[in-house]
């Protein structure tokens, strides 16, 4: 049978020369990214300071609108940012913690850099519960829900965990937080582009990401998610001149902050990774997230079955449903695994406490996935790193 998807391979160069299982770290480049690029270094070159009145202003909400459109969330609703560690300290700076409700829920399988941000908020008086995973998979949706309670002021979670591809039971959340009067964020990096979201029907308060990953917009274009009708009620704390209604006023004093989602926005915002991010959506919003994930599901349900077929470790859920985009191999010596697996060509990536994690995407042969498998047999079975160069695997 033939793939449809794969008619965008040609669109992404690195396939020429490498089996590309990363794309849960770094998404491949799309050949447009350059053109993109090209376009941005050549307003710069020659419209000078009119680049500004000329698109570059309002980037950081036009290109939100345009992955809003991916999100389903309505125009007007994502601003983009550098990462997500600067959005969740946007929302975390709109918070106040000085009160009984002063309580934060997370899980322990929350992406590191994100906790490093609510914990610095003990110092404004948050109150940290960080709920505990039992296997390092998956989460139990019942102990998560029963830490909610009407104490807590915020619950920052993960849509698909980065260590297993686990996708939590977001709904469920919601319910609890919004019935005891909390709000949800929702970090959707390993997800968006290769798991279907409806951030208006999950209905959370707040969403974020990036670009790296999935989306294959590359680093330097995150975004923030607020609910429309919540961004009337917070003023950021984090702010700068492109949040105000006129900023080229130049006032001095306190911010009058613009009205809707342009009152999250800061500083001058990074222009050239959203021009680079845009040739990503592109091609993701034409494809669609229900071809990727289903082609998805085929290829990762593949991989896990021929993994346990040599009697490794999955680390990674059987349901699809509870699975995310990518597949987590424990084998002995996972980190050299990892390292000689991309001395020969084939990318992937090792996390301590996990395993080598793959990812096919919509723009990967099925031969590829079976190519990965058997390349790894080979080499845990002969312990092939031991007689290979040392060429350590990178840490992202």
């Amino acid at each position: 049978m033939t793939d449809p998807l794969l008619r965008y391979r040609g669109e992404f160069p690195i396939l020429e020369k490498f089996n590309y299982m990363v794309s849960h770290s770094l998404g491949a480049m799309p050949r447009a990214a350059r053109t993109r690029l090209e376009e941005y270094a050549r307003m710069w070159e020659e419209r000078g300071v009119l680049a500004w009145t000329e698109g570059w202003w309002e980037a950081p909400l036009t290109v939100g609108d345009q992955l809003a459109a991916i999100l389903r969330a309505p125009a007007g609703s994502v601003c983009m940012h550098q990462n997500v560690s600067v959005c969740a300290a946007i929302v975390a700076s709109c918070l106040d913690f000085s009160g009984k409700r002063n309580k934060v829920v997370y899980t322990d399988l929350n992406f590191p850099s994100v906790m490093y941000v609510w914990e610095e908020h003990r110092r404004r008086g948050a109150r940290i519960e960080m709920v505990p995973s039992e296997d390092g998979i998956g989460i139990d949706t019942g102990r998560l829900v029963d830490a909610i309670d009407e104490e807590t002021l915020i619950v920052p979670i993960s849509h698909v965990l980065f260590k297993s591809a686990y996708i939590q039971d977001v709904a469920a959340v919601v319910e609890k937080a919004h019935a005891v009067g909390a709000l949800v964020m929702l970090d959707v990096y390993q997800s968006a582009g290769t798991v279907p979201l409806d951030l208006t029907a999950l209905g959370v308060d707040f969403a974020t990401g990036g670009s790296v990953k999935w989306l294959c917009g590359g680093p330097g274009a995150g975004y923030l998610y607020v609910r429309p009708g919540l961004q009337p009620r917070f003023r950021p704390a984090i702010t700068g001149w492109a949040a105000h209604a006129h900023p080229f006023d130049f006032e001095t004093g306190s911010i009058r902050p613009v009205e809707g989602i342009g009152a999250y926005l800061h500083g001058t915002p990074a222009v050239a990774p959203l021009y680079a991010a845009r040739a990503g959506y592109e091609i993701v919003a034409e494809a669609t997230v229900e071809a990727i994930r289903e082609k998805s599901v085929k290829l990762t349900t593949r991989m896990i079955e021929a993994a346990l077929g040599h009697g490794w470790r999955v680390n990674s859920p059987r349901d699809p449903a509870r699975r995310g985009g990518s597949v987590v191999i424990d084998v002995p010596n996972g980190k050299e695994v990892a390292a000689e697996l991309i001395r020969r060509g084939t990318l992937v990536d090792f996390r301590p406490g996990a395993g080598v994690r793959l990812a096919p995407h919509f723009y990967t042969k099925q031969e590829e996935c079976d190519a990965a498998i058997a390349q790894m047999a080979e080499i845990v079975s002969s312990r092939a790193w031991e007689k290979s160069p040392r060429e350590g695997a990178p840490s992202i």
